[in-house]
């Protein structure tokens, strides 16, 4: 056998050096992935359409050469969202749509002059950006969680959002048990009420001592009639003011509430702080905050025990990750607002999937049953107060067409028909 000298084994080894270098390896991979053995995506359309279901949402499809078609959905803020939407398609045209972080920040900071902190821009944004995320993953062959950094968990935990809560109502307790009986571990009910008897002035929100006996009466309620184990919340809706937060707050701690949201407004931090402060009531807010921007001075004065941003609203599923990514550094939990369709549910189950200070995630469709069960191709995504998180790629669910026209807002074009 002949022996191999020093240069031969020197020559063989730069061989291999060459064949496995890093240049070398990148081409290997690019010649192997599937996503690389493809034309680069180009986007060719974007086209919206309008349901009505919790108020006006905007659902938005980007249209790709390749065929492929991402959906993405926007809510709250959504009216005018299609023109703003119209208006960024020329820049669009042409762009790859893999590069989401890109093209995000490129829209915001081009509409800087034009309302870019909030609103129905960054409304109308966070519904492209779903989109654009929905595409990637379909492009890549993967879930939206896997893009995000992975999962910490399988399943996300759904809160039922219900207004049935009223001691003199004779079905309440039977609604109640419905909503235990479907596996909830969480409800969320509404104790601001613009007709209440015992309000004295329809302007000022100033709440009497009538009025907070009757919050403090169907908090009891709801109580005393659900499993002490599921966990109680309670949605003042930012109308009151700082006197009645705190008195309300107060009144509610022997019922040990997962929260109280919103007893003030979102534009003064320090209201908030001054009510957190005066109370063991945990207190939740940040549904009508917009970027990181918006949760910043909420995080850094400690105004808040919770956050819940509104994905379909703040900016989108990877500026929520970087917003539950600044809460956790100051180990605060996050506990998404969400009223959307399976379609921006799922999108939102996502995100809470890769987060670590995940909660509990919004579903506020009880009476809207036979809409949410058919919305998409999939059917019922909610499984004993559970979402199981897909695999498929992009969300992982479509919209079911047929079933969702019925819900199609009068006068709006149907994705451009």
């Amino acid at each position: 056998m002949k022996k191999l000298s020093r240069r031969s084994i020197f020559g063989v080894a730069g061989g291999l050096a060459g064949a496995f270098s890093l240049r070398g390896l990148s081409a290997a991979v690019q010649d192997a992935a599937p996503v690389y053995r493809r034309p680069r995506l180009k986007i060719t359309d974007i086209k919206t359409a309008y349901i009505t279901a919790h108020g006006p949402q905007l659902h938005i499809r980007i249209y790709t050469d390749q065929g492929l078609i991402g959906q993405g959905e926007a809510t709250d803020a959504a009216t005018g969202g299609a023109a703003i939407i119209a208006g960024w398609r020329p820049f669009l045209i042409g762009k790859d749509p893999l590069n989401v972080e890109a093209l995000w920040e490129q829209i915001r900071t081009m509409g800087i002059f034009a309302g870019a902190q909030g609103g129905q821009f960054t409304t109308a944004l966070s519904g492209l950006e779903i989109a654009l995320w929905d595409l990637a993953g379909k492009a890549l062959g993967l879930p939206i969680y896997q893009l995000l950094g992975g999962k910490m968990r399988d399943r996300v935990r759904v809160y039922c959002d219900s207004a049935n809560h009223h001691p003199d109502d004779p079905k309440a307790k039977e609604k109640l048990h419905e909503i235990a009986d479907m596996g909830f571990t969480a409800v969320k009910f509404d104790i601001d009420e613009a007709t209440d008897p015992a309000r004295f002035d329809r302007v000022n929100w100033t709440a009497s001592n009538g009025e907070i006996d009757r919050m403090v009466r169907e908090v009891a309620f709801v109580r005393e009639v659900l499993n002490k184990r599921i966990d109680l919340a309670v949605d003042m809706h930012g109308r009151y003011d700082m006197t009645t937060g705190k008195r309300v707050a107060i009144e509610l701690e022997p019922f040990k509430l997962l929260w109280l949201e919103e007893p003030v407004p979102p534009e003064n931090i320090d209201a908030m702080r001054e009510i957190r402060q005066s109370t063991k009531t945990p207190i939740c807010c940040g549904e009508n905050l917009f970027m990181r921007h918006g949760f910043r001075e909420l995080l850094e004065k400690r105004a808040a025990d919770i956050i819940m941003p509104d994905m379909q609203k703040c900016g989108g599923l990877l500026e929520t990750r970087k917003i539950a990514d600044l809460a956790h550094t100051y180990y605060v939990p996050v506990a998404p607002h969400c009223v959307v369709s399976p379609i921006g549910y799922m999108a939102s189950c996502h995100v809470c999937a890769a987060i670590p200070n995940f909660l509990t995630l919004e579903w506020h469709w009880i009476g809207r049953l036979p809409l949410w069960r058919d919305f998409v191709k999939e059917g019922e995504i909610i499984q004993k107060g559970y979402v199981t998180v897909t695999d498929r790629p992009g969300i992982g669910v479509e919209m079911n067409d047929e079933a969702v026209r019925k819900a199609q807002r009068p006068g709006t074009p149907w994705f451009g028909a």
